[in-house]
C-alpha cells in the first residue's frame, strides 16, 4: 500500500473527486467511440503518425482550445472565490493550486500552442513551401508539447497540483515548503514541453531562411512570417535558460542539491533571475506573432498594403533585443540597488517606443482605407485601444520607485491581463476566424462571431479594470480572501460578473463552431476574404503538397498583385513532388518521454532507467533508418487539383 499512497491527492476535495470521475468517463467514452466507429486505424494513419505541417498545426489548435477552457475554469473559480469578502468557496491551499495551474496552463499550454498552430499551418503556405524544413522533428515538437501538457494536467488527480505560483519562486518551491510532488510536475512537465518549443524554434527559423519561394527576399516576406522568424529567434535564445533553470530546480528537489536554497551556498534569487530571463521574452514570443496576425488582417480588411513595412520589421527586431534586457523589472522591490533598477527601468520604458510605431502603422493602414468590419477586423480594432491601456500601465510599472506601490497588488494582475488578453487572445480568435475557411473549407458565422467579440470585450473591461482600482487601494495579489472592512467587495463582484460574461463569450465560440459546421455554405472558394498573401493562392482544402507548382514572388503582396496587376504567380511547368513519409516514431518516442517524466515526478528510479533506455533506443533506431520520402506523380497531382477545384493543369 505504501507504493500507491504516494499517488494520493494530499488535499482532496469533492471537486477533485468529481474531476476524477469526469476524466475517467471521458477516457472510456473516447475509447468506446473509436472502437465502435472503427477509427483506430484512421487515428493512427492520419493523425498520430502525420508529419504534415497542416495536421500538426490543427493538433496544436485543438490542444490550445482545450487548454483555454481548462485554464478558464480555474479563472472562474478564482473570481468566484474573490467575489465576496471572507468567502469559503476555496481554502487557501486550493486557491494556491488553482492560480498556479491557471498561469502555467494559459501561458505555456494555451498561448504557446495557439501561436504554434498558426506558425505551423500558415508559414509554409505564406512562403510557398511544401512543408517545414524538418517534418519529423516538427511531429516530435508537437508530441513533446502534448505529453508535457498531459503530464502537468494529471497532477491534480494523481499526486497533487503545484502550489508555489506560476513563477514557482524558491525557497517556496523547495521541499521544505512544497512537500507534495506538485512542484515536481511543474519542473518536469514544462521541461518536456519546453524541449518541443525549442525544436519548433530551430525548425521555423530554418524553414523561413532556407525554403522561401523563388523571388521572395527577406524584405518581401509577409509580416506574419517576419513575426514568426523574430519570435523563434527569441525562443532559441531564451528557452535554453529555462531548460537549465528547470533542471537545476529538479535536482534541488530530487537530489538535494543547493542551487536555489537560502542556505548551504545556494541563492534563491538565482531562480528569479533565470526564470525572468526566459519569462519576459516569453511575453514577446507570444505577442510578436499576434502582431503579425493583426498586420495581415488589418491590411486585408482595409483593402490597402500595410503602411510602413520596413519600420514594422525594424520595430520587431528592436523589441526582440530589448525584450532580453528588461527581466529585472519583475523584482525592483527585491533590493538590487538604484543603479540596476534605473537601467532596467529605462529599458522597460524604451520598449514602448517600437511598440508605439506598430500601433501608428496599423492606424495609418486603416486611414482612408475601405474598411470591412468583419469579425477578425473587429478584434484587430478592439485590440488597439485596450492594448494601449495595458501598455501605458506597463510604463507606470516601469518606474522603479512607483513599483514599490504597484508591485504585489492586483494592479499588476490587471496590467498583465490587459496586455495578454487583447494582445494575444484577441489575436488568436481573430486569426482563428480569419484562417478558419482555409483550414476547414467553410466560414464561421459572422453574426455569432460579432456577439462573441462584444461580449468578450465588455466582459474583459468589467473583469480587469476594477483591479486597477483595488490594486491602487492596496488589494494584494495571490491572496485567497479579504475582509469586508477593506471595501474591495463591490469591485471584486463586478470583476466576477465580467469573468462570467467572458465565459458566456467563450461558450458562444463553441456554439459558433457547432452552428457553422451544420449550416455554413461550403462553396466559398479559396479566397473568401479577398486577401493579399500566398496562403490564399492555393486550393481549399489545401492539398498535402500545398502548391502544385512552386509560386514565383515579385512583390510584398504577390497574390494581390496576381489578381489586380496580372503578375504571373505560377510560371513553371508541373513536375513530380517530393514529400516526407509519415512516421510513428515521434509519437512512440514522446510517449516514452511521458513515462520518463511521470517516473521522475514520483522518483520511481527503475522506471526512469527503463524509459531512458527506451528514449535512446528510439534515437538509435532512427539513426539507422533509411527513409528518403516519396514522390507524388504528375497524374496524382492533376487528379487532386481537379477534385479540389485547383488550376487546370
Amino acid at each position: 500500500m505504501e507504493f500507491f499512497e504516494r499517488f494520493a491527492i494530499p488535499h482532496p476535495s469533492p471537486a477533485i473527486y468529481a474531476s476524477m470521475v469526469v476524466i475517467g468517463l471521458t477516457v472510456i467514452a473516447i475509447i468506446a467511440g473509436l472502437t465502435y466507429f472503427k477509427k483506430w486505424g484512421y487515428l493512427w494513419r492520419e493523425w498520430l503518425t502525420t508529419v504534415d505541417h497542416k495536421r500538426i498545426g490543427l493538433m496544436y489548435l485543438i490542444s490550445a482550445l482545450l487548454m483555454l477552457f481548462r485554464g478558464g475554469v480555474d479563472a472562474i473559480m478564482m473570481r468566484a472565490q474573490l467575489a465576496t469578502p471572507d468567502s469559503k468557496l476555496l481554502d487557501a491551499q486550493h486557491y494556491n493550486e488553482i492560480f498556479t495551474t491557471h498561469g502555467v496552463v494559459m501561458i505555456i499550454f494555451m498561448a504557446m500552442p495557439f501561436i504554434f498552430a498558426f506558425m505551423n499551418y500558415i508559414v509554409p503556405l505564406q512562403i510557398g513551401a511544401r512543408d517545414v524544413a524538418f517534418p519529423r522533428l516538427n511531429a516530435i515538437s508537437f508530441w513533446l508539447f502534448f505529453m508535457g501538457a498531459m503530464l502537468f494536467n494529471i497532477s491534480f488527480v494523481i499526486g497533487g497540483s503545484p502550489d508555489a505560483g506560476w513563477t514557482s519562486y524558491f525557497p517556496l518551491a523547495g521541499n521544505e515548503f512544497s512537500e507534495s510532488v506538485g512542484t515536481n510536475y511543474y519542473m518536469i512537465a514544462i521541461q518536456i514541453s519546453g524541449l518541443g518549443s525549442l525544436m519548433t524554434g530551430i525548425n521555423m527559423i530554418t524553414t523561413i531562411m532556407k525554403m522561401r519561394a523563388p523571388g521572395m527576399t527577406m524584405m518581401k516576406m509577409p509580416m506574419f512570417t517576419w513575426s514568426t522568424l523574430v519570435a523563434n529567434l527569441i525562443i532559441v535564445t531564451v528557452f535554453p535558460v529555462l531548460t537549465v533553470a528547470l533542471a537545476m530546480g529538479t535536482m534541488d528537489r530530487l537530489f538535494a542539491t543547493n542551487f536555489f536554497t537560502s542556505s548551504n551556498g545556494g541563492m534563491d534569487m538565482l531562480w528569479a533571475n533565470l526564470f525572468w530571463v526566459w519569462g519576459h521574452p516569453e511575453v514577446y514570443i507570444l505577442i510578436l506573432p499576434a502582431f503579425g496576425i493583426y498586420s495581415e488582417i488589418i491590411s486585408t480588411f482595409s483593402s490597402k498594403n500595410l503602411y510602413g513595412y520596413k519600420s514594422m520589421v525594424a520595430s520587431m527586431v528592436i523589441i526582440s533585443v530589448l525584450s532580453c534586457l528588461v527581466w529585472a523589472h519583475h523584482f525592483f522591490t527585491m533590493g538590487q540597488g538604484a543603479a540596476s533598477n534605473s537601467f532596467f527601468s529605462i529599458t522597460t520604458m524604451a520598449i514602448a517606443v517600437p511598440t508605439g510605431v506598430k500601433i501608428f502603422n496599423w492606424l495609418f493602414t486603416m486611414w482612408k482605407g475601405k474598411i470591412r468590419f468583419t469579425v477578425p477586423m473587429l478584434y484587430s480594432i478592439g485590440f488597439i485601444p485596450l492594448f494601449t491601456i495595458g501598455g501605458v500601465t506597463g510604463v507606470m510599472l516601469a518606474m522603479s520607485a512607483a513599483d514599490y506601490q504597484y508591485h504585489n497588488t492586483m494592479f499588476l494582475v490587471a496590467h498583465f491581463h490587459n496586455t495578454i488578453i487583447p494582445g494575444v487572445v484577441f489575436a488568436m480568435l481573430a486569426g482563428l476566424t480569419y484562417y478558419w475557411p482555409k483550414m476547414f473549407g467553410f466560414m464561421l458565422n459572422e453574426r455569432i462571431g460579432k456577439w462573441t467579440f462584444w461580449l468578450l470585450s465588455i466582459g474583459f473591461v468589467l473583469a480587469f479594470f476594477p483591479m486597477y482600482i483595488t490594486g491602487l487601494d492596496g488589494q494584494a495579489r495571490r491572496m485567497y480572501t479579504y475582509s469586508e472592512a477593506t471595501g474591495f467587495g463591490a469591485l471584486n463582484m463586478i470583476s466576477f460578473v465580467g469573468a462570467g460574461i467572458m465565459a458566456i463569450a467563450f461558450a458562444l465560440i463553441v456554439y459558433n463552431v457547432y452552428y457553422s459546421i451544420r449550416y455554413s455554405p461550403r462553396n466559398i472558394g479559396s479566397d473568401p476574404w479577398d486577401a493579399r498573401t500566398l496562403e490564399w493562392a492555393t486550393n481549399t482544402p489545401v492539398p498535402e503538397y500545398n502548391f502544385a507548382i512552386t509560386p514565383q514572388v515579385n512583390s510584398i503582396q504577390p497574390f494581390w498583385d496576381s489578381k489586380k496587376k496580372g503578375h504571373v504567380l505560377f510560371p513553371a511547368k508541373l513536375d513530380k513532388i517530393h514529400m516526407p513519409n509519415n512516421s510513428g516514431m515521434p509519437f512512440i518516442l514522446c510517449s516514452i518521454f511521458f513515462v520518463w517524466g511521470f517516473s521522475f515526478v514520483f522518483a520511481i528510479w527503475p522506471l526512469v532507467i527503463l524509459s531512458t533506455i527506451g528514449i535512446f533506443a528510439c534515437l538509435v533506431l532512427r539513426s539507422f533508418e533509411k527513409d528518403h520520402g516519396r514522390y507524388i506523380s504528375i497524374e496524382e497531382i492533376k487528379e487532386t487539383e481537379e477534385k479540389t477545384g485547383g488550376a487546370k493543369l
